[in-house]
């Protein structure tokens, strides 16, 4: 193809896609929301307008708006926003079991982004398909054959729920999937059957490459292995999204690869839940700012992600040293009952709590055991005193109990931190949580209230309480800029031929409810979204509309 011919394509392609933009769609608006004072996700100030919606799309967006036929939906001044995209969520198998997505519906989330922390539903090994299948059939009656993400994908647009759904694809499943849960670099072989599976999720739609760095088996890959599957991205303009090696004493060097493996991959690199944990190392937010400052200057594409609160949440493994779960649960159950083991873990073991700060610097947030749930909500310090052990004996026993299945919060980052993470240009709002609910199979244990406040938190406390940002800046950290990273075409904005993802709230009331101790709450101050056009919460109440999609990124 000469040059005249690649300029007139791409000169034509342009003005089409102006034209697109610019002009409404013909068909007879089907619902209006009269009176709303649009936050349309780009960052802008805010236009008072009405907006129509026909089938999932927006048709006009105009000071006065007149359809005959139409539904009208009186917003009578709210604020109006593109639906919040949840760039790092842990909801997939939830969806199959409470499609109505309960806690980020009420938050005003309208599209999940799974996949994260280096954990995604496939690809995985023939065995572990098996068995996972069998699992689905006897929990949730779904008898699709479960082995790769494609599939996974394959089997929700056979369903129907309420929010939209994209995964990215884990590079710790697909080392557990080639290589299993041993500590051992790759082989060239392994390594080139591992970055065909990721091209393989690429391909059927994933979103990005996530690692989970601190985990097994993710913990045991190697600068090597990491640039060589996210190498695979290049294509398709998509992330490296990294929950980093170490997130406390080792932060800085855990940037620092994480920036290398973009420059050495050429891939944009973003960087999940950031923080500074522990009190000895909060003074580093500031240095991992400016580096990642410094790289973007560079011409490194670098974000990241933060959740508002100062706790974090995962499995209560994650206090035991990486090299102690070489191997997975069951190689460290048999290490703790071996004294040449158990006393080395013992030493580390204390020693990241006393990074923490305190033993009640963790609390149990669920177990997989009836037998155990009187340890949920509870932090261990306090706990173990009240039944006279020591709180590390307690924690080993609650490991051995449900073979180390449980969960925990760790209260380690500082509210300055928070706060300055949040606000800073190159961060994003994620929740790190699940769509939960208050009642159901899904209202169970002591989770961290991110599952059900993380949006309207940072609306309401961080916005018009701490005045922390503007809120069209936090709305666009929550829209159009996740919109952009994923590639996710048509969401993210208030615009004429944009799906009609939406959330109208009110800025004098939004707030979270959800505590640490009383998290199963829903959030006020949300009043209406609208999934891909359908009204999914109406005066804060679930329609029961599952409305829906699994998304895959533009090329």
């Amino acid at each position: 193809m000469n040059h005249d011919r690649r300029a007139f394509i791409a000169t034509t392609a342009a003005v089409g896609l102006a034209l697109h933009r610019a002009t409404p769609f013909r068909r007879r608006a089907e619902l209006i929301l009269r009176d709303a004072t649009i936050y349309d996700g780009s960052g802008q100030a805010p236009f008072r307008s009405d907006v129509a919606i026909t089938g999932d799309r927006i048709t006009e967006v105009a000071p006065s708006i007149v359809a005959s036929g139409a539904s009208v939906l009186d917003l009578d001044g709210l604020a109006l926003a593109p639906g919040f995209i949840d760039i790092h969520s842990h909801t997939d198998t939830e969806l199959l079991i409470n499609p109505t997505a309960d806690s980020k519906i009420h938050q005003g989330v309208t599209t999940e982004v799974a996949g994260q922390d280096g954990s995604s539903m496939g690809p995985w090994s023939s065995e572990r398909s098996a068995e996972t299948t069998a699992r689905y059939r006897e929990r949730y009656g779904i008898t699709d054959r479960l082995g790769s993400l494609a599939q996974f994908l394959a089997m929700l647009e056979t369903r129907q729920f309420a929010v939209n759904f994209a995964s990215m694809v884990g590079h710790g499943t697909v080392r557990g999937t080639v290589i299993g849960n041993d500590d051992r670099p790759a082989t060239s072989d392994e390594l080139e059957y591992m970055r065909s599976l990721v091209v393989a999720a690429l391909e059927a739609g994933a979103c990005g490459l996530s690692s989970g760095l601190e985990y097994v088996p993710g913990a045991f890959g190697d600068l090597t292995e990491l640039v060589t599957l996210a190498g695979a991205l290049v294509p398709y303009g998509l992330p490296y999204a990294s929950h980093m090696r170490n997130e406390d004493d080792q932060l800085v060097a855990a940037v620092e690869e994480a920036l290398n493996i973009g420059r050495l991959a050429s891939v944009p690199v973003h960087i999940s839940h950031i923080k500074a944990q522990g009190g000895r190392n909060w003074w580093k937010r500031a240095p991992v700012l400016d580096m990642l400052d410094a790289a973007q200057d560079d011409g490194l594409d670098v974000t990241y992600d933060r959740y508002p609160y100062i706790a974090y949440s995962t499995g209560l493994t994650s206090l035991f040293p990486v090299w102690s779960r070489d191997g997975g649960s069951d190689a460290l159950l048999q290490r703790l009952a071996q004294p040449e083991h158990a006393s080395r873990i013992e030493r580390d073991v204390r020693a990241k709590v006393e990074q923490l700060g305190a033993w009640d610097a963790v609390q149990v947030t669920s177990t997989s055991e009836d037998s155990l749930r009187w340890a949920e909500g509870q932090r261990l310090g306090s706990l173990a005193a009240s039944r006279n052990t020591d709180p590390y004996t307690l924690l080993v026993a609650l490991i051995q109990g449900d073979r180390g299945r449980s969960g925990m919060v760790g209260f380690g980052m500082s509210e300055e931190n928070t706060e300055a993470f949040l606000a800073h240009p190159l961060g994003m709002v994620c929740s790190d949580g699940s769509a939960l609910a208050t009642e159901g199979p899904l209202a169970s244990g002591t989770p961290h209230p991110r599952s059900f406040g993380t949006f309207p938190r940072v609306l309401g406390h961080y916005v018009r309480e701490r005045k922390i940002m503007s809120l069209e800046v936090a709305i666009h950290k929550m829209t159009a800029m996740p919109a952009r990273r994923l590639r996710l075409p048509g969401r993210g904005l208030v615009r004429v031929g944009a799906f009609a993802d939406l959330v109208a709230f009110d800025p004098a009331t939004v707030a979270d409810r959800a505590t640490f101790a009383h998290p199963h709450q829903y959030p006020t101050g949300i009043h209406h979204v609208l999934v891909n056009g359908q009204i999914v919460l109406h005066d804060g109440d679930s329609t029961g509309r599952l409305s829906g999609r699994v998304l895959r990124p533009g090329r």
